[in-house]
């Protein structure tokens, strides 16, 4: 995959690789709007092209996004069980 520190996608700028997986690679990111820092994976075109290695990724992304939501608008630890 090429470098992408320094570019701007779809309204984030990429500001430095975290690290690479299996599924891809995790920036940090920021995001213009918000003016908030993310994360954000980049799929592998390979990834990209299987419908179903797309739908568990979308699924991991929903799983992830309802456990780090807070309900003020900001991000949160995963709840623990007592």
């Amino acid at each position: 995959m090429p470098e992408l520190q320094g570019r701007d996608i779809g309204g984030y700028t990429v500001v430095s690789l975290l690290g690479r997986g299996g599924m891809g690679e995790v920036y940090r990111a920021r995001d213009v709007k918000l003016g908030r820092d993310v994360a954000i994976k980049i799929l592998p075109a390979d990834i990209a092209a299987s419908p179903e290695r797309v739908a568990r990724f979308e699924r991991e992304a929903r799983l992830l996004a309802v456990r780090t939501r807070d309900p003020a608008g900001g991000e949160t630890d995963p709840p623990t069980s007592s």
